[in-house]
């Protein structure tokens, strides 16, 4: 039901959308939905991260480097380096943290 809430939240929001999936004591899940064009600002993850999209395309930016990834796809984020993410097209991806 999180990722429909994500969904429906979505329609009214300008913002990326984020929610816990799933949490424990040294790890956590988020989903993340984005519309066509939303950016999630440059940031740093402070645990060990990797980003899954579920649905779309985003561009994962860190410094002058980005690459695009599609629906299926994954990366690593570099623990306390700064990057972004923007959408390509209406996205939903997963991060787990941890």
């Amino acid at each position: 039901m999180i990722l429909q809430q994500i969904l429906a939240d979505l329609e009214t929001s300008v913002h990326t959308v984020a929610k816990a999936l799933h949490k424990g004591t040294n790890f956590k899940v988020l989903a993340i939905g984005f519309k066509k064009g939303m950016i999630l600002k440059e940031h740093q993850a402070h645990l060990p991260t990797q980003l899954f999209v579920l649905s779309g395309k985003v561009i994962y930016k860190q410094g002058d480097a980005s690459k695009t990834f599609s629906a299926l796809e994954q990366t690593e984020i570099p623990v306390e380096i700064t990057h972004s993410v923007e959408a390509l097209d209406y996205s939903m991806c997963l991060l787990t943290q941890g």
